[in-house]
Parts: structure tokens; C-alpha cells; sequence
């Protein structure tokens, strides 16, 4: 705590007993900031009028997480006898055995505040993004992935797994759309069956229907890869080179993925007709694009008191997304426009205008207006309102069908909803009551009066000595009026060296003096001054009166306020259910797809979930990725509300329709894919085996050349651990050599220090009963000395794993017979050969070890266990050269270290929670990382110098975007995507500004795709040095003097 935080604190102890409630209040809310009265009354209740404890309620930074007991088994002689630290008083515990409710309330109280202002912040971030992509940006190269060579094996496609989408540059939009179709078994059918007379190909005159059957055909070829190609992803680039002459210009921004679709399916529909009309010629109504995609609805209504009514036709459904919080309310808003109220005179005639849908198509899309133009800054914004969506919508409440049943339903919901605006009305009287600017709940009011009432002037008799002032006093002073001028000239003068001139400017500071001045002398204010508010005079017979009164009252009030939150809540349940009815639902609508889009107006990324109906799950198709998902991630990333991500075109298809629900059998969409494979023109079979050949031969050239390199050796758990070893340890050349032992060796000779004290403890037992019970002493001894430090609750400062291997091993639960044998082989190390005793102990030991069979323990299971303990070792160097970099401002070698040491961490905490290190203190200086080396790369960027320039680019390109891939790629934090939040927006604020130069301009535009897009390609981070730490005491040291100097904000050294 601060020496002002102390000043403050001691203070507030110090005149606890004669300052009132709310100066405490006052006092609290100045000390930490906070302004909300309910958290600084929670607090200050919960210290029990401690304003020290308060502010440390209010102050602490995190919530400590509830310990994990490590498993072992306890030594037969050692029962009980392990014992924990206690934990830290000055956290806040929210763990179930927690003693103290007022703590765990005041702590949870403050994590929602925190939550809902994290939120706040998150839907008021500004969206500054305002220009186009450049042109001119280079294709997109598949890259190495962590160091490894890019092997042609690695891009296989997995037996029948959907394949991805190769992204081209600013392509993801098209590859969320087509897939979205692809997976629509019909459509597929549709385009893969696509044929026309070579009369009408020799016929075709007009340019734009040679393009619709160029496009046709070439996506006729995609379709028939994404069914039977042996490669993970296919390249759209052929199809792509069409659709860039439909728009202004071909690479100049991504484009809207509702523009596109409309243009695919006008581009299809036109196809399809080409076909359609060699039997009968302009029938739309035969077109299969038509057919599937197409539905009609009726408008009618009034307008300038004339009836009207009209029949439209649609593809893709508009609605809009501000101003509601589900579908079914955009639907509700779409349908019904203008006030919909009867005249008096004839029930039958509305102002405004309904619509209502005279016929679904199989698929149905709904266009989510996601964007809207901001007239004050001249540039379009998204909307990032949540809304959400269901799995299975019922279309029947929007059916001409069922207008007049739908039309009294609507009818009854308005009125119930007048009714509930009556109530709340009724209920705000009651919960904002008075007639100031200032209301409050009326029993709390009461509640408040009661009190007043019950409260009792204290009998105490002032002695002669408190009634006077002391020299050092001023009137003000001795009432309390001038608290915060003390408060203030205290924390003025606590660095003043002299405690003599302190004092003077204490008693009678300069500024104050003219405020003295106006204050009440001491001869108009009263002798006494009570603690808090109370009745000067009440007789028993009053305080009777007032307390029946006042109690009744509240009684009655706070029964009036429930009976109305309970009849809006039967109101809100009957509105729920007013379209409930059997009858309002045969006509279900599935969700298909959901189309997704991150970013801002102008820039972002888009991707596609579509629900696979043969797997029964959820898959999400980002590029060349294609994933199993679930609902839970498609709604956080869909709904919108949290983050720059949202849904704004949804696909939901006809559940009643047979060839849109898939085959029950186990391998059927194994089969439906082999099936079609097998229907297909022999011209497009020949062409999928053509391209699995040339597949063939890439591979087949690729390891051609990769023998004709030098040959690298690459990482491995075992090759890796042998570069943290300790310098006494085998050359690196002999590694191959090393049999399953290796590891447990290594890691004997690490702890052979401990080892040796060990022994040298048992020399009573050696020379009285040999060296057998010498060694049996010292294995017991050892082993309950480890198990009591694995017991440890783990410090701040401290990580008992650091220390010896088994502690790991018990902290993780290992089976009995590794924990034995390894610890067997700490005594059988060649490296004890200090003195006979440790010789004959060690000869004992190496006897022992040949007398345990691969029956006894699983060697397999046994070098993993050390392979894992090697690993976390190896985070652990990691993890402490980062922080020492970090520390000394070396942000881009600390970031590499950081990055390496999250993923290997990942990989251990896969296995379980104790597995690895702290992930948030990683996560954590990762962050700030990536933030230093942004804001240094902006710098750079805008500086017009051409070699900072450039500097700046390199940072951006070979750690800031590789590490931004590798985190958004993986399970993303909100930490995390805040802070990739605020880096793209800095570089997205730099588009359109008139004083950067073209140059400049053209080179963001090269470098914002890659920013904003995280999915299109795999990028390369190479590992940074190997370090070797001398001993596990050299690493504990390393570890307590990087945690303390995190603490203490000192830099440590780099040694």
C-alpha cells in the first residue's frame, strides 16, 4: 500500500469513534477512486468500520483461485504431519471453506462490476476503420508452422473431413459463402448435375450468359475437389478470376457477403435458365435456383386512407438489427410497419401495413443489416448489438395461411404489453419515490425513517478537557468540519524532511486561512455533537407509534411491489407463450448456416458455421480450417454484443423436407460423398483424379528436394531436455545413445546435491546395521521430506516443482511404482562416488534397479512422466529469460521466449492443472509484449524515416502477426482479444488520414489484412536460444528474484 493509502488509512482508524458513517463513506470513496455508494457501504460494512480492511477489499486486483491438494501417498511414519502455509490475509478467498460471507460478497459484488464495466467498455470501443484494403497486395504463401518444414504430408485431407478454402487475398467472404452452399446436399446436386445441349453452348451470343456458364463450370470443378480431392483445402483462385470483373474493381476491398451472394445466385439463376429454357423458354417458375432459394410474400395495408395490396418476390430477407433483441422480434418489426391500430368506426381498417409470406423456399436467408452510415463522420459504422437467433425457428405466426388467428394474437400481446407498461409505471412510483430531483425506493425510506427513530443519543458526560480546543485546533477543527484540509495538508507534508516546518504548515497552513476565516466560531456551534443522527426527544408511546406505523406501512408497500413484479412476470410468460400453440408450429425451419464477420465497416474477416447433419455437430469453416465446433462457441461468436465479431447472414432450411435431412446410418456422409463421387460426368472423375496425381507428384518433388538439403534435426521432448542439462552432463552427440533412462538419469544428476545430504544423514544407520538399512533410512527419509514439500501450498516466490522431480510427480499424482523407481535411481547415480558409504549405497541401489521387470513398472508410461517433467522445466527457463527480458526492456527476444513457453505450457496443462506454470502470468507479459512492440512498430511506421519505416514492418510482420495468429487461433482470453483489439484499431486509424504519405498508405494497405485476418495463412516463429540453468537451486534463485522483482518493479540482470 502507498504511503498515502497509509496516511489515509490510519487516519480513518484513528477517528473511528468520532466521525460519523457517511464521513467514512467520504473518506473510502476518496482513498480508491470508487464513486458507486452501495460497494463503498458493502465494504465499509464488511470491515466492520475498518477503513484500512475496506480499502484492501476494494483495492485487491485479483481474486485468489481455489488451491489444488497434490495426491500422493503419505509415508507410513509421516500420518498428519504434512501441513500447509496458511493462505495470505490480505487476499480476498472465494473458496467453499471460506469463514468470513462479508468477504466472499464484497469480492463477488466486485467481479460483477468489473464483468458488466468490461462489457460496457467493449460495446462503446470506437470503430475507427475507414478505408479500403490496397489493391496491390500480394498473394498469400503457405509458410512453416513453429520451425517445422512445410511437408506435403501435413496438407493431406483426413479421410472424409470437409476441406477448407485457400484465401487468395481478401477472398474469405467468397469461401463462407460457397461453402455455406456446398453443404447443401440439393444444391450441390444442382451444380454438379449442370449441363446444357451443345447447341445452345454453340448458340450463346451474349457476353454476360458466356460468363455465367464459364463461372458455372468452373465451379462445377470446385465442387467436384471439395467432394473427392485428397488435399486439405482447395484453391479457389479459378472461380474467384471471374467474379472480379462483377465488381468496381477486383482486389480493391473485401467484399459484402450479402453483395456477393446476391451476385452468385443472379449469376446461377441465369445459368440455370439457359437450361431451363431448351423446354420451356422465360419459365421462371421451373428455374431450380428459383425454386430453392426464392419464396413470396403479400403486402397490404393503408396508405392516404387507400386500401392496397401487392405481391413481392425474395431471395435473401433483410432485417434489422437495432432496436431488437431476437429474431423473431426483427421478424415481428419487418412484418408489421406504422402504427396498427382499428378506427372506431370499422375494425377491419389499419393505418400502416403488414406483410405476410404467401410461400417459403426450402432454404430460407435471412440478410442482418449489420451496417449503417454515420452521417456525422461520413463513413459507414457496424452495429455490434447482440441479437440472438435460435436453432429451429417456426415460420408459421408469418403466414398468410394463418393471418387472422396470427392478427388476434397480435392484438392480445398489445395489450398485454400496455398493461405491463401501466404496471411498471405503477412500480417506478414505488421504487423512485419522491418529489426532488433525488428519489429512492419507498422502503428503504421508511426503512431509513425507522432507524432514524430507534436510534439513541449516547449519555455521555464531555470531560473539561475534551470541551476545550488545543492551540493547534481551529473551531473547524474540533467539530470535524475541516477534516479534508487535514487530510490534505498530512499528505502534503509526508515527504517534508522537517518536522518542524511539517508541523507549522499542519497547524496553520496558508490556504486555509481564509477558509477558517468563514467557518462558525466556536461560540455559535453546539457543545456536543452526536455520532449520528438521532431524535433529541421521543417518548416510549411515540417510538411506539412510529414503529408500528412505519413497519406496517413497509409491509403493505413491499407486498404492493411484489404482487407487481408478479403479475409482469405472468404477463411477460403468457406474451412467451402466445405463439405456443400446436397449430403455429408445422412449419419448422433448421438452422443451416451462420455467416460471421469480425471487424469494422470497412475491414475484417469473415467465416462460416455450418451445422453437419450426418455428424450431428456444429463445423466452423475458416479458410483452409475446418473444425469441430459447438453451439456455445457459435453463439458467443455470433450473437455479437461482447466483441467485434456477429452474425449478419443466417441459412436456415425447410426440417420437413427429406432431401435435406441426412441418412441416420453411422458412415453416411462417408458414403452420400462416394456416392455422388461415383454419379459424376466422367470429364469431372477424371479431373479430381488428375488432381490427386499432381498431388502425388508435389509430395513426390518435395522429398526429392528436401534430401537434397542438409538434414536438420528436428525438436523433440528428448533432444530438447538434453539442452537443460547440467554442465557435468554427456556431450549432445552422444544423444542418440541414451535408452529410456536418459531423461530419470538427467534428472538424478540435477538433484544429486540432495541426494548426497540424504545419505550422509543415514551414517548412524550404516554403521550400526549396514549399508541395506542405510539405504532403506535414506529412501523413506528422502522420500517423506519430498512429500511434505509437495504438500506446501506454493508461494508467490516459490515453486517447490523446481526443486526435485518428484515433487512434480507427487503434486501430479504419478502412479507409485514411477515415483519409487525414480526415486530408487536418484541413489543408484554413478555421481555419488563421494566416500564408501555412498558407494556401497549406490551399488545397493543399482542392484535394486536391475531387479525391477517391465512387469513391474511401465517403462512407457515411465519416460513420459520425465519427458513431462523435462518439458516443465524447460517452460519454466522460458518463462523466466521472458520476464528478465521483459524486465530490461527487450521486448522483441522477451516476446519470443513468452510465446514458446505458452505453447509448451499448453500442451502440459492439457494433462492436468498442475501440469505446468501459472498461464496467466504468461498470458500476461505476452500481452505486453505484443503491446510494447505494437505501439513501437506504429512509431516506427509514421515516422517517414525509410529504415524505421521498415523496422517497424519487420516487427509487425515476424512477431506481432505470427504471435496474433498463434493466440487467436487458439483458446482466446478477453484479455487477450482486447489487447488485439487495441492494436488493429491503432493501425485502422491510420487509414484515410490526408497527412501520411501515399507511400505509406499503400504499405498499410499491404500489412491490414494480415492484421485483421488471422486465419488465411500459417506463419513462421522461429524458437528462440537454448539456456541451460546449473542446478535446480540456480533456477529456484532465478525464479524468486524474477517473481520479486515483478512485485517490486525492479529490473533484474540477464546473467
Amino acid at each position: 500500500m502507498t504511503a498515502e493509502l497509509q496516511a489515509a488509512a490510519a487516519a480513518g482508524g484513528a477517528e473511528s469513534q468520532g466521525t460519523n458513517f457517511q464521513m467514512l463513506l467520504n473518506r473510502l470513496g476518496e482513498i480508491t477512486g470508487i464513486q458507486d455508494p452501495s460497494f463503498l457501504h458493502a465494504a465499509l460494512k464488511a470491515a466492520n468500520g475498518d477503513l484500512t480492511e475496506a480499502v484492501n477489499f476494494l483495492t485487491e486486483e485479483r481474486v485468489k483461485e481455489p488451491g489444488q491438494e497434490a495426491v500422493a501417498a503419505e509415508p507410513s511414519d509421516c500420518e498428519g504431519s504434512a501441513v500447509g502455509k496458511e493462505r495470505p490475509t490480505n487476499v480476498i478467498d472465494l473458496t467453499p471453506d471460506n469463514k468470513d460471507d462479508l468477504q466472499a460478497v464484497i469480492a463477488l459484488s466486485l467481479l460483477e462490476s468489473l464483468e458488466v464495466q468490461a462489457v460496457e467498455r467493449d460495446a462503446n470501443r470506437p470503430h475507427k476503420a475507414n478505408a479500403a484494403e490496397n489493391k496491390n497486395r500480394s498473394k498469400r504463401k503457405r509458410c512453416e508452422v513453429w520451425g517445422e518444414n512445410p511437408k506435403q504430408n501435413d496438407w493431406r485431407r483426413v479421410n472424409d473431413w470437409p476441406v477448407g478454402m485457400k484465401n487468395i487475398g481478401n477472398t474469405c467472404w467468397f469461401s463462407a459463402v460457397i461453402q455455406s452452399l456446398f453443404q447443401l446436399p440439393e444444391f450441390r446436386r444442382l451444380v454438379l448435375s449442370y449441363s446444357l445441349p451443345q447447341r445452345m453452348l454453340e448458340n450463346c451470343r451474349s457476353r454476360s450468359e458466356k460468363r455465367n456458364i464459364a463461372f458455372m463450370q468452373e465451379l462445377q470443378c470446385l465442387f467436384a475437389l471439395m467432394l473427392g480431392t485428397h488435399r486439405k483445402f482447395v484453391d479457389p483462385t479459378a472461380s474467384l478470376e471471374l467474379l472480379k470483373g462483377a465488381f468496381k474493381s477486383a482486389d480493391e476491398q473485401q467484399q459484402d457477403v450479402s453483395e456477393v451472394t446476391h451476385k452468385l445466385l443472379d449469376w446461377l439463376e441465369d445459368a440455370f435458365q439457359l437450361s431451363v429454357n431448351v423446354n420451356s423458354p422465360q419459365d421462371k417458375s421451373e428455374n431450380p435456383m428459383v425454386q430453392l432459394f426464392y419464396g413470396t410474400f403479400l403486402t397490404e395495408g393503408v396508405h392516404e386512407g387507400k386500401t392496397f395490396s401487392k405481391i413481392e418476390t425474395f431471395g435473401q430477407y433483410p432485417l434489422q438489427v437495432n432496436g431488437y433483441r431476437n429474431l423473431n422480434e426483427c421478424l415481428e418489426g419487418a412484418m408489421v410497419e406504422g402504427e396498427i391500430e382499428p378506427l372506431p368506426s370499422d375494425l377491419s381498417v389499419k393505418y400502416g401495413q403488414e406483410r405476410w409470406f404467401t410461400k417459403l423456399p426450402p432454404v430460407l436467408t435471412f440478410e442482418l443489416s449489420r451496417f449503417e452510415f454515420n452521417q456525422s463522420l461520413g463513413q459507414p459504422e457496424k452495429i455490434h448489438n447482440k441479437l440472438e437467433f435460435p436453432q429451429i425457428i417456426y415460420m408459421d405466426r408469418y403466414l398468410y395461411s394463418n393471418k387472422e388467428i396470427i392478427q388476434r394474437k397480435r392484438e392480445e400481446t398489445r395489450k398485454l404489453r400496455k398493461q405491463i407498461a401501466i404496471l411498471q409505471q405503477k412500480l417506478e412510483r414505488y421504487m423512485k419515490y419522491g418529489s426532488g430531483p433525488s428519489r429512492f425506493p419507498l422502503p428503504d425510506m421508511l426503512q431509513y425513517v425507522l432507524e432514524f427513530a430507534s436510534t439513541k443519543l449516547p449519555l455521555v458526560v464531555p470531560s473539561a478537557q475534551d470541551s476545550q480546543m488545543t492551540p493547534a485546533q481551529s473551531p473547524a477543527e474540533c467539530c470535524g468540519l475541516n477534516e479534508p484540509l487535514q487530510q490534505n495538508s498530512v499528505l502534503e507534508t509526508e515527504n517534508t524532511e522537517n518536522t518542524e516546518g511539517a508541523a507549522s504548515t499542519l497547524i496553520n497552513p496558508p490556504a486555509q486561512q481564509e477558509l477558517m476565516s468563514k467557518l462558525p466560531q466556536a461560540s455559535c456551534l453546539p457543545a456536543e455533537m452526536p455520532e449520528c443522527p438521532a431524535p433529541r426527544v421521543v417518548t416510549e408511546e411515540e417510538m411506539s407509534l412510529v414503529r408500528t406505523c412505519l413497519q406496517r406501512w413497509r409491509s403493505e408497500i413491499e407486498q404492493d411491489i411484489q404482487d407487481l413484479k408478479d403479475c409482469i412476470t405472468r404477463i411477460n410468460q403468457s406474451i412467451g407463450q402466445m405463439y405456443g400453440d400446436p397449430v403455429l408450429r408445422q412449419v419448422p425451419y433448421r438452422l443451416h448456416a451462420v455467416l460471421v464477420h469480425e471487424g469494422q465497416a470497412n475491414a475484417g474477416h469473415y467465416w462460416a458455421y455450418i451445422y453437419d447433419q450426418p455428424r450431428k455437430s456444429w463445423l466452423k469453416f475458416n479458410d483452409i480450417s475446418v473444425t469441430e465446433s459447438s453451439w456455445e462457441e457459435l453463439e458467443r461468436d455470433s450473437y455479437g454484443g461482447l466483441r467485434n465479431a456477429s452474425a449478419y447472414c443466417l441459412m436456415y432450411i425447410n426440417d420437413k423436407l427429406s432431401y435435406f435431412v441426412a441418412d441416420d446410418d453411422g458412415d453416411a456422409e462417408t458414403g452420400q460423398f462416394q456416392k455422388e463421387i461415383e454419379l459424376l460426368p466422367p470429364e469431372l472423375q477424371n479431373y479430381i483424379q488428375e488432381d490427386n496425381w499432381r498431388l502425388e507428384q508435389e509430395v513426390e518433388e518435395w522429398e526429392q528436394e528436401q534430401s537434397c538439403k542438409i538434414p536438420q534435426i528436428e525438436p523433440s521432448t528428448t533432444s530438447e531436455s538434453q539442452d537443460f542439462t547440467s554442465e557435468s552432463g554427456q556431450d549432445p552427440s552422444s544423444g542418440c545413445e541414451h535408452s529410456i533412462r536418459s531423461l530419470s538419469s538427467e534428472h538424478a544428476r540435477i538433484a544429486k546435491d540432495q541426494t548426497a545430504q540424504a545419505i550422509a544423514n543415514t551414517a548412524d544407520a550404516y554403521e550400526k546395521n549396514g549399508v541395506e538399512a542405510a539405504l532403506y533410512e535414506a529412501f523413506h527419509e528422502e522420500y517423506s521430506r519430498l512429500y511434505l514439500l509437495a504438500k506446501e501450498t506454493p508461494a508467490p516466490h516459490n515453486d517447490p516443482r523446481l526443486q526435485h522431480v518428484l515433487v512434480y510427480f507427487l503434486q501430479n499424482s504419478a502412479p507409485k511404482q514411477v515415483v519409487e523407481r525414480t526415486l530408487l535411481e536418484q541413489f543408484a547415480d554413478r555421481n555419488l562416488s563421494y566416500d564408501e558409504r555412498s558407494i556401497s549405497i549406490m551399488q545397493v541401489a543399482r542392484a535394486k534397479l536391475k531387479e525391477i521387470g517391465p512387469d513391474d513398472v511401465n517403462m512407457e508410461e515411465y519416460k513420459k512422466w520425465h519427458e513431462d517433467y523435462s518439458l516443465f522445466r524447460k517452460v519454466s527457463v522460458y518463462l523466466l529469460t521472458g520476464l528478465e527480458l521483459y524486465q530490461n526492456r527487450k521486448y522483441q527476444e522477451a516476446l519470443t521466449y513468452l510465446v514458446y513457453a505458452y505453447q509448451s505450457n499448453t500442451t502440459l496443462l492439457m494433462k492436468g492443472p498442475n501440469r505446468g506454470v501459472d498461464e496467466s502470468l504468461i498470458a500476461l507479459y505476452r500481452r505486453k509484449c505484443l503491446l510494447k512492440l505494437n505501439e513501437m512498430a506504429a512509431a516506427l511506421f509514421v515516422s517517414n524515416a525509410e529504415a524505421d519505416v521498415l523496422e517497424g514492418i519487420n516487427i509487425l510482420n515476424e512477431l506481432i502477426i505470427p504471435c496474433m495468429h498463434l493466440i487467436i487461433n487458439n483458446d482466446i482470453s478477453k484479455d487477450d482479444l482486447d489487447a488485439i483489439e487495441v492494436m488493429r484499431n491503432r493501425w485502422c486509424s491510420y487509414l484515410g488520414q490526408e497527412d501520411m504519405d501515399a507511400n505509406l498508405q499503400m504499405k498499410l494497405g499491404e500489412l491490414l489484412p494480415r492484421l485483421l485476418d488471422c486465419s488465411a495463412e500459417v506463419v513462421i516463429l522461429k524458437e528462440p536460444p537454448k539456456i541451460r540453468p546449473n542446478s535446480p537451486y540456480d533456477l529456484c534463485s532465478r525464479f524468486a528474484a524474477v517473481m520479486e522483482s515483478i512485485h517490486g518493479a525492479a529490473p533484474v540482470t540477464v546473467k
